[in-house]
């Protein structure tokens, strides 16, 4: 084994701006309350559990590119594995001392660390500088494309400084060089399980999990304190409630609110087409967030049926709403987003979430049907990687 003497390395401009805003959108739509205080992660086998496995297809050329990289610069003699990845993103108030990444008995496989930037310091949150306590460079102003690499070791102690607005978005990846720990082979164990026996149509549809994987609150420890639901609030910032007309529904139980069909109400409209559960809807609208602009052009023939909210409908929206959140403020203080002219939700309209309900069925259903053909390759090789199919 040989290693160059410098443990770090940052790239500038790893990732593309759309890789970025796809990440972003897998991200918003997906993720569960995280590891530490004020943290949201999306993870690969969270996505597959949540009937979204189609959406781990933007990482996989992205985590064979770092590979390449950390094995070429650190001039590594060995085979390395991808020991997990995540999408992580911090919130007001969160922040993470000195410390090393393999700082844990249970961390020890780590050798390796890459966190890829994903959106823009004082564009998209403000605070959350990243500093190494020694070397160079010593501190990075994150910014949406650059990626930074180092050794999990003791060589590169590390810390964040506390975000004081927006959020703060990375993909964050570590390597191994244990091929016990490969996440590819537990990834593709539960991919084999969730898709084989699955029907192409209905398998990009998302399912929720557990209602404490999304309940946020100051303190984690019980899901009664104040808070909120993460995917009712990631909806609630951009403007939206949700409606639910089934009668039978037992507001307190929050796990059975989460898998029955939902209508978005903006306001006093309400747009009459259901969606199979709020993490559908919730998936359509941050699609809508990202693709916002390169929809418009599809609009022009489309007519949504919006039908104004009756008192007895805003009666059942005020009582989910007090359901899946403690404290309106309080979910907009941590989902707060720094003004942006490029944010595609700033122009509503209707017809545009009409539109996106459509392009968003049409990506998912592209991705659905590349996973099921790539599956066979990734379990004969047992590795997950880019499969060049003849289309």
């Amino acid at each position: 084994m040989s290693e160059v003497e410098a443990p770090r390395m940052f790239i500038p401009k790893l990732l593309s701006l759309k890789q970025c805003r796809e990440l972003e959108f897998v991200h918003k739509s997906s993720s569960t309350v995280g590891y530490r205080a004020n943290v949201f992660s999306t993870t690969l086998s969270h996505l597959i559990a949540t009937n979204s496995s189609h959406l781990i297809l933007p990482f996989i050329s992205i985590r064979e590119r770092l590979k390449e990289k950390l094995e070429e610069f650190f001039k590594c003699e060995y085979e390395l594995f991808v020991e997990f990845t995540a999408l992580i993103s911090w919130s007001k108030g969160a922040s993470i001392g000195w410390h090393t990444d393999d700082n844990r008995p249970y961390l020890k496989q780590r050798h390796f660390s890459a966190v890829c930037y994903l959106n823009t310091h004082s564009k998209d949150f403000s605070g959350g500088f990243f500093h190494f306590q020694d070397g160079e460079p010593n501190s990075i102003v994150p910014k949406a494309g650059d990626a930074l690499m180092y050794t999990a070791d003791q060589r590169n102690i590390h810390s964040v400084d506390e975000i004081t607005e927006g959020e703060r978005l990375t993909l964050a990846l570590w390597f191994s060089r244990d091929g016990s720990h490969d996440e590819d082979m537990k990834l593709i164990s539960l991919l084999s399980q969730h898709l084989l026996h699955m029907n192409i149509a209905d398998s990009h549809l998302p399912l929720p999990a557990s209602s404490n994987m999304y309940w946020f609150s100051q303190n984690q420890a019980s899901e009664n304190q104040f808070g909120f639901n993460i995917c009712w609030a990631r909806l609630h910032v951009l403007g939206y409630d949700i409606y639910i007309s089934h009668d039978s529904i037992c507001l307190s139980d929050v796990s059975e609110l989460l898998v029955k069909p939902v209508r978005l109400v903006r306001g006093n409209e309400l747009l009459d087409q259901e969606f199979v559960n709020i993490m559908h809807a919730l998936q359509v609208v941050h699609f809508y967030c990202w693709k916002g602009s390169t929809l418009q052009v599809n609009v022009s023939n489309i007519d949504p049926k919006v039908l104004k909210v009756t008192e007895e409908q805003r009666e059942k929206i005020i009582g989910l709403n007090s359901v899946l959140l403690n404290d309106d403020d309080f979910a907009s203080r941590v989902f707060y987003s720094m003004p942006s002219e490029e944010i595609g939700c700033i122009c509503f309209d209707w017809s545009r979430i009409v539109a996106a309900i459509a392009a968003w069925e049409d990506y998912a259903s592209k991705l659905t049907k590349k996973i099921h053909l790539q599956l066979p390759y990734w379990r004969q090789q047992e590795s997950i990687y880019s499969v060049q199919l003849d289309e």
